[in-house]
C-alpha cells in the first residue's frame, strides 16, 4: 500500500509581479514648473482717455493764447516806444536848430502855426484826440495822453491809432478842460510794468522822494507837477455815503471845493511829503487799478503852481493910473 501510495503532485510557485519602477531621469532633463498665465491686462476705460486728450487740448490752447498775449503786449509796447522816439526826435531837432542859429538869426519857433508845441503836432495832426504828454522822469513813462469827449473810454483798450490794444492808451476824465485847474489821468495797472503798471511804486514815501516830479504837457503848454500825495481809493456804489469819490471832481470853481478835495487827499494819504499847495495852483491825478479790494484803485496826487500870464500882468499894469 506504501509503494502504491502517489506523491501529490506540489502546487507551482505563484511569482508575484513587479511594480513598476518609474525611471529616473537626468536632473537636465527635469521638466519646469509650469507659471500660472499672465491675466489680460486691463483696457484703458474711455472716459480716462477722453480726459486726457481734453488736458492736452487745454494746455495746447492755454499754450496759444499766451503767446498770442504776449506777441501783442510786445507789438503796443513797440508802438508806444516809436511814439516817443518821434517826440524825443522832435525836441532834438528843435534845439539843435537853437544852437545851431546865429546871433542875426531867429531860432526855430516853439510852437507850429497852429499853435501846438512844435514836439506834438504831428502826432495831433494824425490823431486829434491827442491831448497832451505825460512822462514821469526816472521811469518808463512816457506816453501820450488822449481825450475823446464823445466817448471818454473810448481809448480804454484801444491804441494811439485807434486800433484794438490790451493796453489802451492813457486817457483824461470826462469834462477835462485843458483851460482848467484839475485833470484826471487814467492807465492800466498792465503786469508787463508798461503804462502805469509802475504807478504803485509810490506807495513807497522814498520812491516818492526819489521821482518827485510829473510832467504832463497839454498841445500849448510844458508842464512839470510835483507829488503831493498818494492813496489807497475805490469806485464806491451809488448808495455808499461818506467816502471820497476823487473821479467825480471836474474843475475847482471855487475855494471850498479845493479845499475840501486837499483836506481828503490828506487824510487818506499814505505818507506825508510836505509839499504845500493852494487855491490856484493846478492839480493832475494819475489814477489806475488796484486789487487791495474790490474795484481798488491806486491815485497818485501831484500840484503845480501856474506860470503867470504875461500878457495878463501887463493888462493889469496898463490899467493902472
Amino acid at each position: 500500500m506504501d509503494e502504491e501510495k502517489q506523491t501529490a503532485p506540489s502546487q507551482p510557485e505563484q511569482i508575484q509581479p513587479e511594480e513598476p519602477q518609474t525611471p529616473e531621469l537626468p536632473s537636465e532633463e527635469i521638466p519646469p514648473e509650469e507659471t500660472p498665465p499672465t491675466p489680460p491686462k486691463k483696457r484703458p476705460l474711455p472716459w480716462r482717455r477722453y480726459a486726457m486728450f481734453l488736458c492736452l487740448a487745454i494746455f495746447l490752447i492755454s499754450g496759444a493764447l499766451l503767446v498770442r498775449d504776449l506777441t501783442q503786449s510786445s507789438k503796443e509796447q513797440e508802438a508806444n516806444h516809436n511814439l516817443a522816439q518821434r517826440v524825443r526826435q522832435a525836441k532834438l531837432d528843435l534845439s539843435s536848430g537853437d544852437d545851431e542859429a546865429s546871433e542875426e538869426e531867429e531860432p526855430p519857433p516853439k510852437y507850429a502855426p497852429n499853435g501846438n508845441l512844435f514836439q506834438y503836432d504831428a502826432l495831433w495832426q494824425e490823431n486829434h484826440d491827442l491831448a497832451g504828454w505825460l512822462r514821469i522822469p526816472g521811469t518808463d513813462v512816457d506816453l501820450p495822453v488822449m481825450n475823446n469827449p464823445a466817448d471818454p473810454e473810448f481809448y480804454l483798450r484801444r491804441a494811439f491809432d485807434g486800433s484794438r490794444a490790451t493796453s489802451g492808451c492813457l486817457f483824461l476824465n470826462e469834462g477835462y478842460r485843458p483851460d482848467g485847474n484839475f485833470a484826471i489821468i487814467y492807465g492800466h495797472n498792465m503786469n508787463n510794468g508798461t503804462m502805469f503798471g509802475e504807478l504803485d511804486q509810490y506807495r513807497s514815501a522814498d520812491y516818492a522822494k526819489e521821482h518827485p516830479t510829473v510832467c504832463f504837457d497839454t498841445l500849448t503848454e510844458e508842464r512839470e507837477y510835483t507829488v503831493l500825495a498818494a492813496f489807497n481809493g475805490k469806485v464806491y456804489r451809488q448808495n455808499d455815503t461818506g467816502v471820497f469819490r476823487y473821479y467825480q471832481y471836474r474843475n475847482f470853481d471855487d475855494e471850498a471845493e479845493f479845499d475840501e478835495f486837499l483836506s481828503q487827499v490828506r487824510r487818506i494819504a499814505l505818507y506825508d511829503t510836505g509839499v504845500e499847495t493852494h487855491y490856484g495852483d493846478q492839480i493832475v491825478v494819475l489814477s489806475t487799478c488796484s486789487y487791495h479790494q474790490k474795484n481798488g484803485r491806486f491815485v497818485v496826487v501831484a500840484c503845480r503852481t501856474p506860470e503867470p500870464d504875461p500878457e495878463a500882468d501887463s493888462a493889469e499894469e496898463s490899467e493902472e493910473p
